[in-house]
């Protein structure tokens, strides 16, 4: 899987937590919090991404994720860390 297959990802669990963006154009700068995501949604859309993928990372690891592409970066690296153990 790609970086770009996460970032989609992301983008659509997004907008089924938020369902007001499905017409958004999400750009890797976007943060979910600017996006009208609470902390509740974005710890769901986290969680719902991880789960899509199969990965199980502490979830201290995505936070210091500032946008959209820093955490499919995260996630991407992640998943391949995962594959290598």
């Amino acid at each position: 899987m790609k970086k770009e297959d996460i970032f989609e990802l992301i983008a659509n669990h997004t907008c089924k937590i938020i369902p007001k963006l499905r017409n958004h154009t999400f750009q890797p700068e976007d943060r979910l919090k600017d996006l009208g995501a609470n902390s509740l949604d974005r710890s769901e859309i986290i969680e719902m991404v991880m789960e899509s993928l199969s990965l199980q990372i502490p979830r201290v690891k995505v936070f210091g994720a500032k946008n959209i592409g820093e955490l499919a970066d995260i996630l991407y690296e992640s998943m391949h860390e995962e594959l290598k153990s």
